[in-house]
């Protein structure tokens, strides 16, 4: 037997060993998929079938690239690196440069990265006097981009009203603007690539010919324009070896169409579909939740997960009564793990959106642990964040000229660079702050200048307003929501504003001291100046450095392909995950279930699972029922750590407990009172308690005083009545 095909399981090999015929490769998570197509290729090779000039191998990452020459380089004899094994834009740009003319592009043509086209975009708007708030240049870009994935050029792109077909104006005149510059972006070298094989059928034979094995990575995560791309090289008889697996399609927001594994089985007639259902990574309780929850999506091609490494642990759920709760026991859990051996490196914290991070980067921030967040930023380096706290450290001190000079023209105010060099030259003169030197700048200038200053003044004017409330006003009357609102992917950029109003509610709850009304307000609660001072140390400290031993944080997006030994899932509510847009869009609780079949196939030996009753948005407490997806979790799998919620809904009994941390409990600290009361505040008026901490002297609870807002409330001050 060849040695190459030693250690395949029979699928593996059945799959490698494949006859030249079009396949289908349904490769559950764990299952091996590279060794299967960096073997298929290397066994094509090493038995005569094909010459390497006559392989295309396509991967959706670079990295996955590189890591199949590598693997190539080990098994055969041959220098690899003049094969075509690529991503979809670097095969595209290969072609593109070798037929370059026929192409419509000049020999040295420049690729725009994301930055790079939206400035292109910019300067376009500019050009053209086009207002950039009317049409910003993000969501311009994304707009393009889209048509050019479904292969439209902006002739063909129907628009129904004025402002739609101003949109394709642009799209057209963008075109025309890259094409006079000899420029294209990431979607054109596709779509570029695909149009000149259509047209230019000399070129296109000659490919099709070449190219007799073409073998693709990842199909499932394929959009339109790469399905066709696909079909025209495939279209002179070349063999499509397609893998991927339809449970773990989770990027359709970026084109992705899952649909395209049913239409390639159809249109080619694939004879050949083998599904990999042995996972080498997961113990078998794991494998069996995640068998059991993707079983309720009914469009899918279907396989089942198994391994001989046993069932394994239990996998744990834990109910808490807020985030903040949550938050702490994951590191009291995550302290225990590492007594017990486990390197925190290979712990892994997943969510489903961004601005869940702020509560457990709190809390790891509180007890020291180290931490890196991966494929992105930690919470409080984010633009949107960093742009908000300048807006408020210029509360705190219109004099301070970073702040001043991050957000003087963001959201876009007009405000120009010359405008900007003329203030600086202002300040330099006067030895004075920028803000101070604005008087000095004439002209038109010098009008948008001062009404930004007016700007701070009316921020200045609300910093009366309890901490929260001044966050959520500062991100109003900036324009920073408004601005987000307006782009395509602004969404995230919200959530993660919404949050920063959250922490600063925790802030006050957690800092503040209780003033004559009992309110947890006082000197230091409602100090923006050290809620500011809070937010730069916990940006500063405890950045994992390359080789530390440091927790991974990440969404679940940023997790596929990745894979550790203990795994949490937290926020696991109805409206957070599965998403609440996700109920309102076609196929979208499908979506978001193939998501959660991804997060639980991260864990290689230990998988907990956590919701909260309650969880903070926009500084107020929301009550949200557990996730959907834990009732799909077979109970003969699980292990509760706090007692059994019911269907649908949360555990009646108190709140668990768990090393240093405050306890929580139905009643608080035996004064009487309990969550869901309703009670009576001489200042305040009715409210309900929602949360309560401490005991004793130390006991506290949070009321929802409706037009009053929410406040903390210390017992032994706050004259509270039962109502």
């Amino acid at each position: 037997m060849n040695p190459l095909l030693d250690h395949l399981n029979a699928p593996q090999l059945a799959a490698v060993t494949l006859p030249p015929a079009h396949a289908l490769i349904l490769a559950g998570a764990g299952s091996g998929k590279t060794r299967v197509l960096t073997t298929r290729i290397a066994w094509l090779i090493s038995t005569g079938q094909v010459a390497p000039p006559g392989v295309l191998a396509v991967t959706f990452t670079n990295k996955a690239a590189k890591e199949m020459q590598t693997r190539l380089a080990a098994m055969l004899p041959i220098n690899v690196k003049g094969m075509w094994i690529g991503t979809f834009h670097g095969l595209c740009n290969r072609l593109l440069r070798a037929h370059y003319r026929d192409a419509g592009l000049p020999q040295l043509f420049q690729i725009l990265d994301s930055a790079d086209q939206q400035a292109s975009v910019k300067r376009l708007l500019k050009s053209l006097n086009v207002d950039d708030e009317k049409f910003p240049p993000r969501e311009l870009c994304h707009f393009i981009n889209a048509q050019k994935e479904q292969g439209l050029r902006a002739a063909a792109v129907e628009a129904y009203d004025d402002w739609a077909r101003k949109r394709v104006a642009l799209y057209e005149a963008y075109e025309a603007q890259c094409q006079r510059e000899g420029v294209v972006d990431f979607a054109e070298l596709l779509l570029r690539s695909y149009e000149l094989l259509e047209r230019n059928e000399p070129l296109r034979r000659h490919y099709q010919e070449r190219f007799r094995h073409i073998l693709v990575d990842e199909f499932q995560d394929t959009n339109k324009l790469q399905y066709r791309w696909l079909k025209l090289l495939a279209g002179g008889g070349a063999n499509l070896f397609c893998v991927g697996d339809d449970d773990q399609s989770i990027y359709a927001f970026r084109g992705a169409d899952v649909g395209n594994m049913a239409d390639f089985e159809r249109e080619f007639k694939v004879q050949n579909l083998i599904r990999l259902e042995q996972n080498y990574r997961s113990e078998g309780n794991i494998l069996d939740a995640a068998n059991a929850i993707i079983r309720n999506n009914p469009t899918r091609l279907g396989k089942n997960l198994w391994t001989e490494a046993g069932s394994g642990e239990p996998i744990r759920i834990y109910e808490s009564y807020s985030d903040g709760d949550e938050a702490r026991w994951i590191v009291e859990e995550i302290k225990a793990l590492s007594r017990d051996g486990h390197a925190r490196a290979e712990i892994a914290l997943l969510y489903r959106s961004n601005a869940q991070s702020r509560a457990l980067e709190h809390a790891l921030f509180n007890a020291g642990l180290p931490y890196r967040v991966y494929g992105g930023l930690r919470f409080f380096e984010r633009a949107e964040i960093k742009h908000a706290l300048a807006y408020l450290r210029l509360i705190a001190n219109t004099d301070d000229d970073t702040a001043f000079a991050r957000v003087v023209n963001f959201p876009a105010r007009g405000i120009g660079a010359r405008s900007l060099e003329n203030l600086q030259d202002a300040a330099k003169a006067a030895n004075s702050s920028l803000h101070a030197a604005i008087p000095q700048v004439a002209g038109a200038g010098g009008v948008k200048l001062a009404g930004f200053a007016q700007l701070i003044v009316k921020l200045h004017e609300a910093a009366h307003l309890p901490l929260p409330e001044l966050v959520d006003h500062v991100i109003e009357l900036s324009g920073l929501r408004a601005h987000y609102k307006n782009e395509k992917e602004g969404q995230e950029r919200l959530d993660n504003l919404d949050e920063l109003i959250n922490a600063a509610a925790s802030f006050v709850a957690e800092e503040g001291t209780p003033n004559q009304d009992g309110e947890i307000t006082g000197e230091f609660g409602n100090d923006l100046s050290s809620f500011l001072a809070h937010a730069s140390l916990e940006a500063g400290e405890h950045q994992a450095g390359e080789g530390d031993d440091a927790l991974q944080l990440m969404t679940v997006h940023s997790a596929k392909g990745l894979e550790f030994n203990v795994v949490f899932i937290s926020g696991l509510e109805d409206g957070l995950f599965p998403h609440e847009n996700s109920m309102s869009e076609d196929k979208g609780l499908e979506e978001e279930r193939r998501l959660m079949y991804v997060a639980v196939t991260r864990a290689r030996q230990r998988l907990y699972l956590s919701f909260a009753q309650t969880r903070m948005l926009h500084g107020q407490t929301r009550y949200n029922l557990p996730s959907r997806f834990l009732d799909e979790v077979p109970e003969e799998l699980v292990k509760w750590l706090t007692p059994r919620a019911g269907k649908g809904g949360f555990a009646v009994s108190s709140a668990p407990t768990y090393p240093a941390t405050p306890r929580r409990s139905e009643s608080s600290g035996g004064s009487g009172f309990r969550i869901g009361q309703s009670v009576m505040h001489a200042k305040f008026g009715l409210g309900v308690i929602v949360n309560a901490e401490g005991s004793g002297t130390d006991a506290r609870v949070q009321v929802n005083f409706g037009h009053a807002g929410m406040k903390w409330l210390a017992l032994s001050v706050a004259k509270l009545e039962a109502a």
